[in-house]
């Protein structure tokens, strides 16, 4: 990677929130929001490609990464609560107008978003393996594996547990294996390594349990709408993806071939498709 982001704090209702910079802030808003448990690092690969052309921002959710782990799990841990810290994040950060990636988890925020706070201020969206619903046995496998942080001895361990963990998402170098790991994991006080979320984050799955359930908010949403779906993926059913073609904003759908859930934006085909939606009709960030 030679484009080098900056590492950035600001404060979104009250929580210190960590991101990711690319790009200058001259430039048409970007913001790309990960999926469960992971970091803003996921998109290091396609931000690097996007930062000639946009200011991108790649937030931490809370209770991820180096963002502040809620004081009240119960209450913030939530969809919903993550689109009111987006919204926060955004007027902190003056920027008015965006366009916005999200990744499983980081693509209900943006529907959620895109249907209330930030209605009128996102005006494209991509959503990259995720829809209005998801099985709710997916929901329960994903919700075992989090409420249970894998430990690790060595990074090393956590690379090849992620390489299979992970492996749907195809397309991935042994460096970029071990850059996920990198940027996946802290440090335990015994000097161990594990995921870097905080594990009170499974509450939402048993406090709010129809976080994914979000067809009124993507049928409200009138901004074209790109959605990219694994060949293989287990969360995005074909179903649904031809429903969202019907319904609400009409959404394109393109499926990424040799891939589930969910493609990693990281090669030259998926950061493409990505790039040439996001440029139609791009104009000058207002700030």
């Amino acid at each position: 990677m030679s484009q080098k982001p900056l590492s950035r704090y600001a404060t979104a209702l009250g929580r210190d929130v960590h991101y990711m910079e690319w790009g200058s802030a001259t430039s048409p808003a970007l913001v790309m929001w990960h999926g469960f448990a992971r970091t803003g690092r996921d998109f290091e690969y396609s931000a690097e490609a996007l930062a000639d052309r946009w200011h991108i921002i790649c937030p931490d959710t809370i209770g991820c990464g180096l963002s502040e782990w809620s004081p009240a799990p119960d209450k913030e841990y939530s969809v919903h609560h993550y689109a009111q810290l987006a919204a926060s994040l955004l007027d902190a950060l003056g920027i008015d107008r965006c366009r916005w990636v999200g990744t499983s988890m980081g693509g209900h925020v943006g529907m959620i978003a895109a249907s209330g706070l930030l209605k009128g201020r996102i005006t494209r969206m991509v959503l990259n393996d995720v829809g209005p619903d998801t099985p709710g046995s997916e929901m329960k496998r994903i919700a075992d594996y989090m409420s249970k942080p894998p430990i690790f001895n060595k990074v090393k361990e956590a690379e090849r547990f992620m390489s299979t963990q992970y492996a749907a998402m195809g397309f991935m170098t042994d460096e970029q294996w071990l850059w996920r790991a990198e940027t996946s994991v802290r440090r335990l006080p015994d000097g161990r390594v594990t995921p870097h979320y905080d594990p009170a984050m499974v509450l939402q799955f048993t406090h709010y349990p129809d976080d994914y359930e979000q067809w009124a908010a993507y049928d409200s949403i009138d901004i074209p709408v790109l959605c990219l779906r694994g060949e293989q993926s287990d969360l995005l059913l074909a179903d649904t993806a031809d429903e969202m073609r019907r319904r609400g904003p009409r959404a394109v759908v393109v499926t990424i071939p040799g891939c589930g859930h969910a493609p990693a934006l990281n090669v030259p085909e998926q950061i493409g498709l990505v790039e040439r939606f996001l440029a139609a009709d791009a104009t000058t960030n207002t700030k």
